[in-house]
Order: C-alpha cells, then structure tokens, then sequence
C-alpha cells in the first residue's frame, strides 16, 4: 500500500469500508461515513471557490458533528482550519485574527453578530449555504492533485509570553505519522466509541479526531455543559457505550472528586489515556479500582510536536509513590534531556530539559519567525547537518527503568531562601494528603512569597500541620487558601494567574 499523504485518506477508506456506520455523534446531530464524506465534498466546494490552497480558514462554532465536517471541508479545498471558540472573549479572538488574517470565518446564522466583530460580512462563508453546495469534483481533483503531505493541516493557537497567542501549525505528515503509531499501540479499532473531552481549539481534540477516522470508530462527542454535572456525564457515557477516552486529567478528576463513580461507572470502557497536567495517585487509583480490567496510559507532550511524544502504560502492581512516570518515546521520535550547557543528560535522576526530534514536529509559529527560531533550534548535539529540535521548556530526569519522570516547567522551578524548589514536588506533598483532592503551589516572585490553593475540607492549620512534617520549612507556603474548585484554562490546565487574580480580590476585599 502506499504511503498517505493526506488525512482525508483516514475518511475515505472508512466511508468506503463502513459507508452506514455512525462517524460522530454530539448528542443532537449524527453522520454516518458516508454523510460526512459527502458534507465535506459539499463544504470543500464552496470554499475552495473562495480561498487558495494552503490558506487558514477559521471556523467560528461550538464544538459539534457540523463542525467537524466544516473542518473535513477546509481540508478537501487544500486549505487548513483554525477553530475559533465562541467561549472566548470576542477580544481575545480578534487577537487571533490579527495574527492569522484568516481571509475568511466559517462560521453559522447562531454566531453571526460575534463573526461581524471579528471580520466583515463579505468575509463570512455561512456554514448553511456551504452545507447545500453542489460537489465541485474537478475543483476538488485539482486541490488534491496539488497538496503535498508537508502542507499545513490545522493550527492551534496558545498563550504567548508577549500577551500575543501563538499558532502552532501542525502538517498532514505529522498528524498521520503520530495517528499510526497511536491507534496501533494502543489497540483502538472500528468497535470503538471515542469520548471526546477536549474542546476543538486542543490538540487531545486531534487524537479523538483522528483515530476515529482512521480507524472507523464512532466519535462521541461530549456535550460541554455535561462537565459541570458528574452524574448527568457518567449518564452519557454509559448510554453512548463509550469504550475509549482520552481526557485531560482534571476531567477525570471532576468525576473523581465528587465521587461520581459510586453513582455509576462507564463499564465498557476499556482504555484511559490522560495528559495535561500529573495525575495525583489517589485519583488514579479511584478510576482503577472502578475500570479494573481497563487499560491506562499516561500521555505527554506540548502542541508543538503533535500531541505526545512519551507515553507510559500503567502497572497496577507497581508503586508510583515517586509519580507516574511520562514513559518512553513514541515510535520514530527521539526524546532526550539536555543540561543548562547541552549537553545530553543518560544518568538517572538528573534533571534537564525535554527535548524532541522527528517528523512529528510542528511547523512553527503562524507568521512568527522569531518565536519559531527561538524554539525550534538545531539540534545542540549534531554539528553535521540541519536537524530540528524542539525545547519543550518542561524539566524531566530519568529513573532507573530509563523512563522520564515529569519535574515541571523550567518556569516552575523557583530559588526561595536559597534553596532550587520544583513547585510541583510542593504539589504533589499537599495532594497526598487525605481530605486534599486538588492542589496548586504559585510563587510571587515580588514579594518572595510562596501561595497553597487546595480544595478539600481540612483546616488550613492542620494542612500546614501535615505539610510541615513531610517537607523542610522552606517548602511550605506560608499562605494556604481554600477553593471551591480550581479554575481551568481552556486546556483543562489549573489556571494559575486566575487563582493569584482571585487571592488578590480576596486579600483587597
């Protein structure tokens, strides 16, 4: 067989293999291969008529079956998409469009007043009317004819240190080379029902996409409200039949804490892969005990190297106490530490910088040279040719199995009181606590002061209590705070500027 080169290849031999079977479902909307095949054919029409080939086409919707044919059409005019989620501030998006100058949004009659903020009508293409094209075959031959395997598929747009976000462009030959690897390994077929978590905007969005059409799965899309209510989302979980979910970590956690899988488990769930932020052991544990014939796999990586680049499949005889490592390198990637003179770190529990190599790499930044130069450099270790590598800016060190245990962000590693702290290791102390169920450790570097977020029901005087003998003084913060609940960045991430935002009004209040 030859070689893909082009991810509508996913799609259709899965129409053509499963032609009746349902492709996606969001709760509300449902297309088989063969309607989501043809809705792209549609959609690809209509905007190929618009835009040049290797354009970025934003589409304006929430998360949905109509929005992934819209993405499946951007792909069948050469084009690549960008989703712009309505969930955003309207400033924030006009942010990304300065950055992307999307010739046109994609976007339906529902969002229509937003779109008009962002762009001009005549730059709106109307996700109804491209529904109802007629299929342009010639048109679309010709786009296809033309599109090579390094051309852009999607882009994903980050916080930037400059306050300015970041496009992440990832290429068709990335996104294929990782999906291979990814269904393959860890066994994902036509039987599956994938839950999607993720919102469109994420790149754990990419794997739930793509593996369903690669492999003729069903993606079960999540209602978004769902999140907020650990019962009525177990409900649709067990009434989808979901076997497949690949969730960041505080999602799983939001069921875990409020100890929704007493009230009811997803029992045909036969696969956890999470990512995102380190999963604290008792959670973990909680989703093991209920799913015990389950597999669970710890997945790492940035967006700028598609998805993950480690992974580790969960022992249940083994002790994490040290946490659960990132694992081991995907397939045809090359993950490796370098020192602050990089120089390549192979000794165990020697903290460096993770860095990659390999066709999984990103493209770079939208229209950002500089930021692009200073994170995808040549690689420090090969003096002969050009390779690329990517600087994750994460801290990792080997254990004594040669797998990478995650040490937390370069940015997270802090000097207090003479002493270099990982912020996450304060973290993981405070979760191991009973009565803590999520924890957040944040530094003010301007007044040298170190702040504790939990949420749990212990007293803060027996929280520090406890903290104070299992770590050295200068590891507990001297201020700990409750919370309801952590905020999140739309990445499921801990929001750490809005928590120092939120302890700022309270401490004014």
């Amino acid at each position: 067989m030859s070689r893909m080169r082009n991810v509508l290849e996913y799609l259709e031999q899965s129409a053509e293999r499963f032609p009746e079977k349902s492709a996606v479902t969001d709760g509300i909307c449902t297309y088989t291969y063969k309607e989501l095949l043809a809705y792209s054919r549609k959609i690809g029409s209509g905007i190929a008529a618009y835009c040049r080939s290797e354009q970025p086409v934003a589409v304006l919707a929430e998360k949905g079956a109509d929005t992934l044919a819209a993405f499946l059409g951007i792909i069948q005019a050469g084009c690549f998409y960008v989703l712009m989620n309505p969930e955003l501030p309207i400033g924030r998006l006009e942010q990304v469009q300065q950055v992307l100058q999307a010739a046109y949004i994609v976007t339906d009659r529902e969002h229509r007043e937003m779109a008009l903020q962002i762009v001009p009508e005549h730059q709106i293409l109307w996700m109804e009317e491209l529904m109802e094209t007629d299929e342009n075959q010639t048109l679309l031959s010709e786009r296809r004819k033309r599109a090579i395997d390094t051309a852009p598929l999607y882009a994903n747009f980050t916080s930037g240190s400059t306050g300015q976000p970041k496009g992440v462009v990832v290429s068709h030959r990335s996104v294929l080379d990782f999906i291979d690897v990814f269904t393959e390994l860890f066994g994902i077929t036509s039987e599956d029902r994938i839950a999607n978590q993720a919102p469109f905007d994420f790149d754990v969005s990419v794997k739930d996409i793509y593996s369903s059409l690669k492999t003729g799965a069903t993606l079960v899309i999540v209602p978004k409200q769902l999140f907020s209510q650990p019962a009525p989302l177990l409900d649709y979980l067990c009434d989808h039949e979901v076997t497949v979910m690949i969730w960041a970590v505080s999602a799983l956690c939001l069921i875990s804490i409020f100890h929704g899988l007493d009230y009811k488990v997803p029992a045909k769930v036969r696969k956890v892969l999470f990512s995102g932020e380190v999963m604290p052991p008792k959670h973990l544990k909680a989703w093991m005990d209920h799913l015990p014939e389950a597999d669970f796999i710890n997945l790492y990586g940035p967006t700028e190297i598609t998805c993950n680049c480690t992974y580790h499949r969960i022992d249940r005889n083994r002790d994490y106490s040290e946490g659960v490592p990132v694992g081991k390198a995907f397939p045809n990637e090359h993950v490796f530490l370098l020192d602050e003179q990089d120089h390549e770190i192979t000794e165990p529990d020697k903290a460096g910088e993770i860095c990659v190599r390999g066709t999984a790499l990103a493209l770079g930044y939208y229209r950002m040279p500089e930021q692009t130069a200073e994170h995808f450099v040549q690689n420090p270790l090969n003096h002969c040719y050009p390779e690329l590598v990517y600087r994750t800016g994460d801290l990792g060190r080997y254990n004594e199995y040669g797998e990478i245990l995650f040490g937390g962000r370069k940015d997270y590693q802090i000097k207090y009181m003479g002493h270099r702290i990982e912020l996450e290791e304060i973290e993981r102390a405070m979760e191991d606590i009973e009565g803590i169920s999520r924890a957040c450790c944040i530094f003010d570097e301007k007044k040298s002061k170190l702040y504790g977020f939990y949420v749990g029901e212990i007293e803060k005087k027996e929280l520090h209590h406890r903290m104070s003998s299992t770590l050295p003084p200068f590891m507990v913060p001297g201020a700990l705070r409750k919370v309801e609940q952590m905020p999140l960045t739309k990445n499921g991430k801990t929001d750490r500027k809005a928590l120092m935002e939120k302890h700022a009004k309270g401490a004014r209040a």
